[in-house]
C-alpha cells in the first residue's frame, strides 16, 4: 500500500513548512548527493538484499510483541503490548538506521562515518554497524553522558571507534551534534555524517525514517495476525524523534489508530528543566533544518533538561513538527518521576528493563490505560534497554 504521508517530503525536503537545508552552498551540493546515492540504493535489489539478510541474521528482526499482562492487569483498564526493539542486537531501535548509514557510506566511497550520540545508543549502535561493513567511526559525546552512560562508552571503544568527548556548553546532547558536525565539515567529501535521528538537512530525515519504518511494517502485521485488528493506541518517546517516526510511519493513513509522541518533562515543565519541544517550544531552526525547538528571544537554542540523556534535544525531527500542526499526532510529556516509576514496575512486574528513554512512553501508556476499556489496547514501542541506566537508576534511588 502507497501511504499518501510516504510522500513526504517534497523535492527540496520539507514536511510541511519543517526541514529543508539551511547550510551552506557547498554543504546542499552534498547533501543532494547523498540523497542521489541514497535513492539509488533504494531501488537497488543488491542493496536491499544484503539489508534485508543483516536485519534478519545479525539485527534478530523482526522483534517480537509482547503483552505486558501483569503490568495491565495492576493498572486496569486498556491492555498494554511491548514493540521490543530492546531484544536487537545492541541493545535498542538505533541499530535498524545505523546499518543502513553505514551501507551507505560504503557504497558512496566514503573513508570515516561520524556521529553524535546522547545516551550511547545512537554511537553503540553506529560503531557496531562500522565494524560490520568495515569503515572508520568517530563519534562525539557529551562530558556529562560520557559520565552517565559509562557501559555504553566502554562497548564504543572495543568496536573500535574514536570517542570524541565534548567538554564545552551544556556538554549534553546538542553541543555533541554541533562538535560532530565542525568534524565532518573539514572533509565532506570522504567523511560521512551519520545523523542519529530524523533530524538535520535533508536528506536525514527522510533516511533515517525510512530505516526505522520497518519497526512499524512489522508492528503493524503482528499485531493483525496476534489481536485480528490494529491497536487502538501507538506510544513512543520523542527526543530527535527516531524510534516514534519508526512506529507511527506505518500507521498514519489509519485513521482509526490514535499516536501520541512523549517529551521529556525533566523536573517539570514549570521549570526551565526539561526538554519538551513540541509541548512548550516555538519554530525556528536547528542544526541545518526548520522545526520547533526550544530558543531564546534571539533564535539560539536554550540548555534543556532530560533524566534520559537521549531526549535531552532542543529540536524535533520536521516530520513531528508537522504531523502536529496537522493534528495527527498528539505530544505529551513525563517528567523524571513518572519515568523512573514506570521504570522500575516494568522492571518488577514484567521482568523487562527499559531504557529511561523508553519508559516515558511506558509511564504515559500507564497514565492512560486505567481510563480506557479492558478491549482498547495501547501499543508502546519499548526502543531500548535499560542496561545503561540501571547502575545510574540504582544510584539515583539509592536501592
Amino acid at each position: 500500500m502507497i501511504q499518501k504521508h510516504a510522500q513526504m517530503p517534497d523535492k527540496d525536503g520539507f514536511f510541511g513548512e519543517y526541514g529543508g537545508q539551511i547550510i551552506p552552498p557547498p554543504l546542499i551540493e552534498i547533501m543532494n548527493q547523498i540523497n542521489d546515492a541514497y535513492d539509488e540504493v533504494s531501488q537497488s535489489e543488491s542493496f536491499q538484499k544484503e539489508l534485508q539478510q543483516l536485519n534478519a541474521d545479525y539485527v534478530g528482526r523482526p522483534s517480537p510483541i509482547y503483552f505486558a499482562k501483569r503490568l495491565s492487569d495492576k493498572i486496569g483498564g486498556a491492555r498494554i503490548f511491548l514493540k521490543r526493539e530492546d531484544l536487537n542486537h545492541t541493545g535498542a531501535h538505533k541499530i535498524n538506521h545505523c546499518i543502513g548509514e553505514a551501507l551507505l557510506a560504503k557504497y558512496m566511497g566514503k573513508t570515516k562515518v561520524l556521529a553524535e550520540t546522547g545516551a550511547g545508543q545512537h554511537g553503540v549502535a553506529l560503531a557496531t554497524a562500522c565494524a560490520l561493513v568495515g569503515i572508520d567511526c568517530e563519534i562525539h559525546m557529551g562530558e556529562i553522558d560520557i559520565e552517565k552512560e559509562h557501559p555504553n562508552v566502554t562497548k564504543m571503544k572495543i568496536l573500535g571507534c574514536k570517542l570524541v568527548s565534548v567538554s564545552r556548553g551544556t556538554r549534553t546532547l546538542k553541543d555533541a551534534v554541533d562538535s560532530a558536525f565542525e568534524a565532518y565539515i573539514k572533509d565532506p567529501v570522504n567523511f560521512f555524517y551519520a545523523i542519529g535521528s530524523v533530524v538535520g538537512p535533508h536528506p536525514f530525515p527522510k533516511i533515517v525514517r525510512d530505516f526505522q519504518s520497518i519497526v512499524g511494517r512489522e508492528a503493524r502485521a503482528q499485531f493483525l495476525a496476534k489481536e485480528g485488528e490494529l491497536p487502538g493506541t501507538l506510544i513512543a518517546c520523542v527526543g530527535g524523534g527516531s524510534n516514534a517516526m519508526g512506529l507511527f510511519t506505518a500507521f498514519l493513513d489509519d485513521e482509526d489508530v490514535q499516536m501520541i509522541g512523549v517529551e521529556p518533562a525533566g523536573r517539570g515543565l514549570d521549570t526551565a528543566d526539561h526538554a519538551a519541544t513540541l509541548t512548550l517550544g516555538s519554530k525556528g531552526a536547528l542544526h541545518g533544518f526548520k522545526c520547533y525547538n526550544l530558543q531564546d528571544e534571539e533564535g539560539n537554542p536554550l540548555p534543556v533538561y532530560s533524566i534520559a540523556s537521549g531526549l535531552d534535544y532542543p529540536g524535533v525531527g520536521p516530520q513531528h513538527c508537522h504531523l502536529k500542526d496537522i493534528k495527527r499526532v498528539c505530544y505529551e510529556a513525563i517528567d523524571d518521576k513518572e519515568c523512573l516509576d514506570a521504570f522500575m514496575q516494568l522492571s518488577r512486574l514484567e521482568g523487562i528493563i527499559p531504557a529511561l528513554e523508553s519508559a516515558h512512553a511506558v509511564a504515559h501508556a500507564m497514565k492512560i490505560a486505567k481510563a480506557m476499556s479492558a478491549d482498547e489496547t495501547i501499543l508502546v514501542n519499548l526502543s531500548g534497554r535499560g542496561d545503561k541506566d540501571a547502575d545510574f537508576v540504582a544510584n539515583y534511588l539509592s536501592l
